[in-house]
């Protein structure tokens, strides 16, 4: 078994310290946003910092190595990073350095995933192969099935299939709008309809690990919203950028983006969507380390969701915002406010509401659980090995570049308890699993 002893980083914690004066969560933004503009995509916390400068990690990834020389000016040994380190190539890291140029598709065929499970293309080809023409009712309600279609897929597999083909049936969509021809009345349900579409595809692209397309396409949302005077897919739009915005490590700019949501919806008559775009307030306010303005948002969360659904109100894609989600990203904010046993007993909440629904976010949950185990006060490290065996179950199945990322945050947070039998044995599972020699 690989050497497990940690030596602290005393150099990278000096040059985070005194050099860029940041804590350990500013200088996580900082690779974030460093990161974006080289075209990076990557979800550094807090924790992974604390990794690095304790000694968890000895050579970070590729990706953050670039990165970090990028920041700084600094090489690795510079940095205090044991450059002679074994670098294994994790599935996270493939991902994230895989070229950005992607295999032909057939456009009648979909890419299948690993657990060999494909999406019918009934929807979506018919998107995709109607040329501009005369544009009617049936034609929009297409492009709703599609959006349902994509969804339904990626709940339960994840995005990796389904991205590109959402973007071909997007193009598709804005020629019809360019030039097809269509009433006043279907024009303005055309538009709606594109836009849900572009909010799917930006998901898809987000959790791809793409999150500059998502932000563009969910631009591209908010303003074929404004256009078609839809307040719900206005909010759906905002509520996607502060999710976006809070992964990204912008949390003033999470707040500021669910509140316009809140105000787009705040007369549509959707309890439940005010209910989780208060919890996307309450995210930002989180990341921001704002307790009391955290905890305001989640309580308004929790009273918006009991008045109950709206069946005339709620919109189809708010079928996810269940109580297991609503515990889920309570749990997320209560993680970021390092409250780590209410993140670990809301995340396990979660997942034990989601059922057999939802599966990309059982395990997403579920690596959460792993996750606050390691991290609490007393930790338990059996109990986050158990989770963490959990979640490897759900990797033939689910394709998700979030996943992947998650699996590598478990293993960073699981590090510093390799000496534990269990722990250790999740090590190698993973390793094994992802192709670790």
């Amino acid at each position: 078994m690989a050497d497990h002893r940690r030596i602290p980083n005393a150099r990278l914690r000096a040059v985070r310290e005194s050099e860029f004066q940041m804590s350990r969560q500013e200088f996580a933004q900082l690779v974030v946003r460093t990161g974006e503009g080289m075209g990076e995509a990557v979800g550094c916390a807090s924790r992974l910092v604390a990794a690095w400068e304790d000694g968890d990690v000895h050579l970070p990834r590729a990706v953050y190595r670039r990165i970090l020389s990028q920041m700084t000016g600094r090489t690795m040994r510079d940095l205090g990073f044991d450059t002679k380190a074994p670098v294994h190539a994790t599935a996270p890291a493939i991902a994230a350095n895989r070229p950005e140029r992607e295999e032909p598709m057939d456009r009648r065929s979909l890419l299948v995933d690993g657990a060999g499970a494909a999406l019918s293309l009934t929807s979506l080809g018919s998107v995709r192969d109607k040329a501009p023409g005369r544009i009617g009712a049936g034609d929009v309600r297409t492009v709703d099935r599609a959006v349902s279609t994509l969804y339904t897929h990626d709940h339960s597999h994840g995005s990796a299939a389904l991205r590109r083909t959402a973007s071909q049936a997007l193009h598709t969509t804005y020629q019809w709008l360019q030039d097809g021809t269509y009433t006043d009345k279907t024009g303005k349900r055309l538009r709606s309809a594109t836009g849900h579409l572009s909010i799917a595809a930006g998901w898809l692209s987000y959790d791809s690990g793409r999150p500059a397309d998502a932000r563009s396409l969910y631009n591209e949302a908010l303003a074929a919203a404004r256009i078609a005077d839809d307040p719900a897919l206005e909010g759906h739009a905002f509520g996607c950028l502060s999710l976006l915005a809070k992964a990204s490590g912008r949390p003033r700019e999470a707040i500021s983006a669910a509140q316009g949501a809140q105000c787009a919806v705040r007369f549509f008559g959707s309890p439940r969507m005010l209910s989780l775009f208060a919890m996307r307030e309450a995210g930002g306010w989180a990341l921001l380390g704002d307790t009391s303005a955290a905890d305001t948002a989640i309580v308004r969360a929790h009273q918006l969701y009991a008045k109950g659904p709206s069946s005339d109100a709620d919109p189809t894609w708010l079928e996810f915002y269940t109580p297991a989600e609503l515990s889920g990203l309570e749990a997320l904010a209560r993680a970021d406010l390092d409250q780590h046993d209410r993140a670990a007993a809301g995340a396990e909440h979660a997942v034990l509401l989601h059922g057999d629904r939802f599966a990309r976010n059982r395990a997403l949950y579920t690596a959460d659980v792993a996750i606050q185990h390691a991290l609490r006060a007393r930790p338990e490290p059996e109990a986050a090995a158990e989770a963490a065996g959990r979640v490897l179950a759900y990797l033939p199945t689910v394709r998700s570049d979030r996943l992947l990322q998650q699996l590598h945050n478990v293993e960073s947070a699981l590090q510093r308890h390799a000496a534990v039998p269990a722990v250790a044995d999740w090590l190698e599972e993973y390793r094994t699993m992802t192709g670790v020699s």
